[in-house]
């Protein structure tokens, strides 16, 4: 059975500020370690910078008990994020992030977004000049977003493909992160099969949905300002509404299993293959430890049938 990783990006940024408080966030990082998670997941551009800082605390005398993973290649301004992939900038971003997780080396560094002003070669060349001075174990890539421009017929996730094909040719790529979900399910398509054939790890972005699948949101209750749910199409009344099938599908087999819907969605990706690491993110002790206790919950065949014939999840892009 494989392992679930924690997001740390909640406990500073994107979501509910009001119920963002650093000793919460620590408590909830070293009962994730203490669980046995692994990986943490974090970013320069969460908070922004605030989210490494706070991962570098919680990981004052416990830096051998995690795998940490950072990302560079987005800069946060106001009301804008853009991406910067020039070398210079590269190598700079990696000493600030060292510094701030208070540690020699990051374990995996991701490049958050291809800069189109750049060739992606040139920025991951830089970070492979990273790998070989010793300040970076491993490197990964973001998958390009969504609702990224694609040509009609294209597939999700062959722009990340063929970024995918042109980096490899210049250093190794270690992990691939790209949203997975029982919700969002299109990585299956053609992302995982490119990843698995390469022996390349996937990092299970959003595997609960933005919270969705843990079934504690209820259509229509609303967000706080600053959430990032506060104005994305899939958490409208409407979109949430429609989507309670899938909720009440999980929670029918977590019943079955005295789980929670939780639980259930991160075994199910969970079950997509030996390299794949779901990422859930929360600030919560209580959330942490329960999203750790996915690893321990085995998806019968008949539970895989149960999900596999849930009605897709809408979306109001559509």
């Amino acid at each position: 059975m494989g392992a679930v990783g924690l997001g740390c990006m909640p406990m500073s940024w994107a979501y509910s500020a009001s119920q963002q408080r650093g000793d919460r966030a620590l408590r909830a990082v070293h009962a994730a370690l203490d669980a046995g998670v692994q990986l943490l997941d974090t970013a320069d551009m969460y908070g922004p910078f605030t989210n490494e800082l706070l991962v570098g605390r919680a990981l004052k005398g416990r830096r051998s008990d995690a795998f940490v993973s950072t990302k560079c290649g987005l800069l946060v301004g106001d009301q804008h994020i853009v991406a910067n992939g020039r070398p210079g900038y590269v190598r700079r971003a990696c000493d600030a992030s060292l510094r701030r997780l208070q540690t020699d080396v990051i374990d995996l560094y991701q490049l958050h977004r291809a800069d189109p002003e750049v060739p992606v070669e040139e920025t991951w060349g830089a970070m492979a000049e990273l790998v070989t001075a010793g300040k970076v174990r491993a490197l990964g890539l973001c998958a390009v977003g969504a609702r990224a421009s694609r040509r009609p017929g294209a597939r999700m996730h062959d722009e990340t493909i063929r970024q995918l094909e042109r980096v490899q040719q210049v250093f190794p790529v270690s992990a691939v992160q790209a949203e997975l979900s029982v919700w969002s399910p299109e990585a299956l398509e053609s992302l995982l099969p490119w990843c698995s054939a390469r022996g390349v790890g996937l990092l299970a972005a959003m595997p609960l949905g933005n919270g969705y699948l843990t079934g504690t949101l209820t259509p229509g209750q609303g967000f706080e300002p600053d959430d990032l749910r506060a104005r994305h199409p899939r958490f409208t009344a409407e979109m949430m509404a429609a989507n309670q099938p899938v909720v009440v599908g999980l929670r029918r087999i977590a019943e079955r299993h005295g789980a929670t819907v939780a639980q259930v969605a991160l075994a199910w990706v969970l079950r997509q293959g030996p390299h794949v690491v779901p990422v859930p993110g929360t600030k919560r002790e209580r959330w942490a430890v329960e999203n750790a206790g996915a690893a321990g919950l085995t998806l019968t065949a008949q539970d895989l049938v149960e999900i596999a014939r849930l009605p897709p999840a809408r979306r109001s892009w559509d």
